[in-house]
């Protein structure tokens, strides 16, 4: 299921040609702390690395009922970022403890419930929280909250039937005669509808995940999905294919997966940021995107 938290970060550059040029500007630097959102006292919330190795495990959260990322099955929490997070435990010699989490409205609100305060009723912060999208503006209004071991990148994609587009994949502008499957209020779904200025409109089917538009497609009830190629990856049946077309009028097709950690926890930063990028160098991360049957893309660092 693509994360409305996500969505909130990329929905305004929908229409990003559009948009007037912005000066060039030093990180932060048109973000004045008044400004930023968590711009209050720190509370002493969650444990420090030192307390996380005396006591011998670590608390990763992760979306729920997100396949290929993380999920539950027979009792075993699965996915990505499940076997992301037991390396990062494994690194860090102890041992992992999955917390999978509901997704809330906006990313503003999962950071809040799940790394530097707490749900306001019976909630506690995780030590990490993985599959936290990267982006530097996004990340300037955050006093509390560390973005760091970014493990890989994300991107939109258009899968679709062989036999229905046996010369190339298609884009975008057939969506105008073609119907489309997308995910019901995702980016992909803000994008395609606007196409022609609502061309498209009438041609894109809704559905509750990914997953299940991409059950549709295999149905044969719509001609090709667009969505995160991850999800897309995940759910290809023989006979379909994905690929990843020029998405004009879009400004970001791609953002960056990483962790968020509280920021009075830098020690701790520090060392999952470590644990990541030596699993980016040998390899380890991209097989476990492989053994998924997901293409991997390496975060830019």
């Amino acid at each position: 299921m693509q994360r409305r938290s996500i969505v909130a970060i990329l929905v305004l550059c929908l229409c990003g040609a559009g948009l007037i040029p912005r000066p060039v500007l030093a990180a932060c630097e048109d973000v004045p702390p008044e400004q930023r959102l968590q711009n209050t006292a720190p509370h002493d919330i969650g444990r420090t690395l030192d307390k996380i190795q005396d006591d011998g495990w670590i608390e990763v959260a992760m979306y729920e009922d997100f396949r290929p990322w993380s999920w539950q099955e027979s009792g075993q929490v699965r996915g990505i970022d499940a076997d992301i997070a037991r390396l990062i435990a494994a690194d860090l010699g102890v041992e992992a403890r999955l917390r999978l989490v509901q997704p809330g409205e906006t990313l503003d609100q999962d950071l809040l419930n799940y790394v530097y305060k707490g749900a306001l009723i019976g909630g506690h912060v995780s030590d990490v929280m993985l599959h936290a999208p990267y982006d530097v503006a996004y990340a300037c209004r955050f006093d509390q909250v560390v973005f760091t071991g970014q493990y890989a990148t994300e991107r939109l994609a258009i899968a679709y039937g062989q036999a229905d587009y046996p010369e190339k994949g298609p884009v975008p502008a057939v969506f105008r005669y073609d119907p489309v499957g997308v995910e019901n209020d995702t980016i992909s779904d803000f994008f395609l509808t606007s196409v022609g200025h609502g061309a498209t409109a009438d041609k894109v089917h809704r559905y509750k995940s990914t997953g299940a538009a991409m059950a549709a497609l295999a149905a044969g009830d719509v001609m090709a999905v667009m969505g995160p190629r991850a999800e897309l990856d995940a759910n290809l049946t023989p006979g379909q294919l994905v690929h990843e077309p020029p998405l004009l009028g879009l400004a970001k097709s791609n953002w960056t997966l990483g962790a968020a950690i509280s920021f009075q926890h830098r020690p701790l930063a520090y060392a999952v940021d470590d644990a990541v990028a030596a699993a980016l160098a040998d390899g380890r991360i991209a097989q476990i995107f492989a053994s998924y049957g997901v293409d991997f893309r390496p975060p830019v660092r």
